[in-house]
């Protein structure tokens, strides 16, 4: 079993410009992680050990995309234990993420997680996306929690009208980005929508990444 600090090698690979507190904050999530899943399971078993490559680096090929810009607020539908909600929170310290989901007990996770990591820019809520009324996001963001017509139904509303864009080597306008893995032909017709899709394994040459990508759907 590989030690923390050569699991965080993995994303210092990919990104080197974090400050010692984000090192700090990113190495402290193993342990965190590890312990909280004891009692909560919100991480399979099998992959507790690869939480950097299976939950962490892939939650963060979405910073590799879209450059968050200071103040902006981020919505992490169905975030479940944090995914990819609390490494992009640790990525972008000035944008502020609310991460929600319908199962509280997930949510307990993800707010020890962030105590114990010292994370100050999340918010959490016990709903559902689609019961959201007063507050409007610049962006939102998934990971595999339901097809992307669902998602796009529960999003869109959350969105501002004005086009924020996140900027990146593609400047991103507003919407949704998610993750997802597969085939997705059938899922992308069903939606109605035409996402921009990109290959994770170009982003991160790894081979757990095959056959996963990012979805874009501007709003």
């Amino acid at each position: 079993m590989e030690s923390t600090p050569q699991k965080l090698e993995l994303i210092t690979k990919y990104f080197d410009d974090f400050s010692e507190n984000q090192l700090i904050q990113l190495t402290a999530l193993d342990e965190l992680y590890k312990e909280w899943n004891t009692k909560i399971n919100v991480v399979s078993r099998k992959d507790i050990d690869q939480i950097y490559l299976h939950h962490i680096l892939h939650s963060l090929s979405i910073a590799a995309i879209a450059d968050f810009e200071p103040g902006m607020n981020i919505i992490d539908i169905g975030c479940g234990g944090g995914f990819p909600g609390v490494p992009l929170a640790i990525f972008f310290p000035e944008v502020k993420f609310h991460l929600v989901d319908s199962i509280a007990k997930k949510l307990k996770v993800v707010e020890a997680v962030c105590e114990g990591a010292g994370i100050k820019n999340i918010t959490t809520q016990h709903t559902r996306a689609e019961d959201i009324k007063t507050r409007k996001f610049d962006f939102a963001v998934s990971r595999a929690v339901a097809p992307l017509k669902d998602l796009l139904q529960w999003s869109m509303p959350l969105l501002k009208k004005q086009p924020g864009a996140a900027t990146g080597p593609d400047i991103l306008r507003n919407g949704l980005i998610c993750l997802k893995g597969g085939d997705l032909a059938q899922e992308i017709f069903e939606s109605g929508a035409r996402p921009k899709m990109m290959p994770i394994l170009k982003i991160f040459p790894e081979p757990y990444f095959e056959e996963k990508f990012i979805l874009h759907v501007a709003r």
